[in-house]
């Protein structure tokens, strides 16, 4: 094999250039560290929608990368609730842009094998590294089909400028929409654009064909002009969990870092703003010599990640009333215990109130029912005996 090293090993080898990982190689380089990225595409675009709540983004993003802000956003449950918590929609391009890869020794090629010291590539080619990261959002040997998944069909049109945004609407398409549920999500893009998209949140998803017809039964927000062309639909699948060990396990591959490394939101399938928010932690335990897996994940992020596993098992297999019932009472659980749980990596005691809150407020059956899903119907068998 030859070696692509020019020179000593660069400090960090960040393997996938998506939002995650180009974050990561732009903090790193801007650190002082040696940085190398490797990605078969560097430069490609990103096509996908990226939303966030504005105060999980990091302080370090340029405002340039908003594309659009919106003070307020609705949730429908199916009552109308108002959330004033601002939220943004990312400009990709203003994104991409403003994690400059200056001084970032970049490698195009793809990665056969991650090491913790090095990337070998598909053409033998060998790239070494003080530390390698893992950011391509896979996880290698998972069968990605067999885990919970998100599925959504969106499109883009222009609507007037008091179009409302709206983060969830729960509400039927129509009375008789048979499970699983699926939810309206409305959003501004900048530029009187906007993106209608209906969504299937977390389990088995139905077909992108049902979806598209839910979509079409739901109708437009008011002064809608859009018309779906193959330019303006937009299609959203992934898995909403890597299916590998628990990130903060050392199984002999490097620290993942993204999507598939722990930082996607298992209920809301959202992983940007973690990502960003991220990145510097990894780069600082680098420049102190200690080890980024550690630093990453002290014991409150893993129990946060553990509740929320356990808060995925409750929304998979839920019909359309239980999930309107399970939403109405999560968004009646007041605003601190939602940003907890939406948001936080850290702050456990927000997240078990804001979960505690929501199976108070939620009637008998319905606990039973989350109960159930929660800790396994095996466990409470065993339980009864």
């Amino acid at each position: 094999m030859a070696s692509c090293s020019s020179g000593d090993s660069p400090d960090l080898v960040v393997v996938g250039a998506g939002p995650a990982g180009r974050a990561l190689a732009h903090r790193a380089a801007r650190s002082g560290l040696t940085v190398t990225l490797v990605d078969p595409n560097p430069h490609q675009r990103w096509s996908q929608t990226f939303g966030a709540f504005a105060d999980e983004l990091p302080e370090w993003l340029s405002p340039v990368c908003v594309a659009a802000r919106s003070e307020t956003v609705v949730v429908y449950t199916p009552r109308r609730r108002v959330l004033h918590r601002p939220y943004v929609v990312l400009d990709n391009t203003a994104l991409r842009d403003s994690l400059s890869l200056h001084g970032v020794r970049i490698v195009t090629g793809c990665a056969a094998h991650i090491r913790p010291d090095e990337v070998v590539l598909d053409t033998g080619d060998v790239v070494p590294g003080r530390v390698v990261v893992d950011a391509t959002g896979r996880a290698p040997g998972v069968a990605a089909r067999a885990l919970p998944r998100q599925r959504a069909y969106g499109v883009v049109g222009i609507v007037g400028a008091d179009a409302e945004t709206v983060l969830m609407d729960w509400r039927r398409p129509s009375p008789d929409t048979p499970d699983p549920p699926t939810f309206s999500y409305r959003v501004p893009l900048g530029s009187g654009r906007f993106l209608v998209e209906e969504t299937f949140l977390a389990g088995t998803p139905p077909p992108i064909a049902e979806l598209a017809r839910r979509w079409a039964l739901r109708g437009t927000p008011h002064g809608w002009t859009g018309a779906a062309t193959v330019d303006s639909v937009e299609v959203v699948d992934f898995a909403l969990t890597s299916g590998a060990p628990r990130p903060w396990l050392d199984d002999g591959h490097p620290l993942r870092f993204g999507a598939a490394g722990g930082l996607m939101h298992q209920a809301t399938g959202y992983s940007v703003a973690a990502s960003l928010r991220c990145a510097d932690i990894v780069v600082n335990a680098i420049v102190c010599g200690d080890d980024p897996r550690v630093a990453l994940w002290p014991w409150r992020a893993r129990m946060v990640y553990a509740m929320r596993e356990r808060g995925l098992r409750v929304l998979t297999g839920l019909g359309c009333t239980d999930t309107e019932q399970f939403f109405a009472a999560f968004f009646s659980t007041g605003d601190a215990g939602q940003r907890a749980y939406l948001g936080s990596r850290h702050n456990l005691a927000g997240v078990l109130r804001a979960m505690a809150a929501t199976f108070a407020a939620t009637d008998w059956a319905g606990r039973r029912r989350i109960l159930a899903r929660a800790i396994g119907m095996e466990q409470i068998r065993r339980t009864r005996r």
